[in-house]
Order: C-alpha cells, then sequence, then structure tokens
C-alpha cells in the first residue's frame, strides 16, 4: 500500500481562460505524480467540482466572471483538507487579500508559472505530508 508521500497529487484547476489551463495542465504532464482530475471556468464551478472530486489541491484564478458573487467561506466550505493555490495576473496588494481570504496558502504570479508551479505544488504536497 502507498504512502500519501507517494500517492498522485490529485489537482483540480481553476481558470476561465481555456489557454490557460491547456498550459497548466501541459506543465503538470511531464510529472508522473500529479494528476489533473478537473477544470472548472468559474468559482461556482471551481466549489461543485471540489466538493465532488475531492482534489489535493485546487489551482484557483483569483479573478474569474463569478469572483464577486462567491464569497470567501463559501471556497474555504469546499476546500476541506484540500490546498488552495492562487493564481494571478494583477500580484498586487488586493489580490494578496484575496488570496488569503479564501485561504491560500501561496499567491503565484501567472506570468512565472512555467517556473514556479511545479516546484510550488511539490513544496506544499510534502509540507502537508510532513505535518
Amino acid at each position: 500500500m502507498m504512502n500519501r508521500a507517494q500517492e498522485t497529487i490529485k489537482i483540480l484547476l481553476a481558470d476561465d481562460s481555456a489557454t490557460i489551463r491547456r498550459a497548466i495542465r501541459q506543465l503538470l504532464a511531464l510529472q508522473n505524480a500529479i494528476e489533473v482530475v478537473g477544470e472548472a471556468t468559474s468559482y461556482a464551478q471551481a466549489i461543485q467540482l471540489t466538493s465532488a472530486l475531492k482534489p489535493r489541491l485546487v489551482v484557483l484564478d483569483l479573478h474569474m466572471p463569478d469572483d464577486r458573487y462567491v464569497t470567501p467561506e463559501e471556497v474555504k466550505s469546499c476546500l476541506n483538507n484540500a490546498e488552495l493555490l492562487a493564481i494571478s495576473l494583477r500580484n498586487d496588494k488586493e489580490a494578496e487579500v484575496l488570496a488569503e481570504s479564501l485561504g491560500a496558502t501561496i499567491l503565484l504570479d501567472k506570468a512565472n508559472l512555467a517556473n514556479t508551479l511545479v516546484p510550488t505544488i511539490v513544496r506544499l504536497c510534502r509540507n502537508v505530508d510532513s505535518a
């Protein structure tokens, strides 16, 4: 039987841009220990899929069309034990506050995901395993 550290890291991608989701999926496809289990194009869909699929980590675009209609409490309540990794093109104080209010462990700049996403996912999941 595999221990948690050896398990596949199941990820839900939530971004309203098909191009960004495709790019992230391609980045993650190179990693044997990472599996994209679902994709959402809105906060509402991300909440629904997180509850249904129970991913280990949710990669969430902070700025989607329905972001103002969803409360931080709604996002937090669906996460269960999943880590939330926020991504944004606008990495200003407002984005930091929003990411923190949603319970995000970290906020990454979309423009630099090719360099930061995989190492961050591995580090986050390793930290969760050792906690």
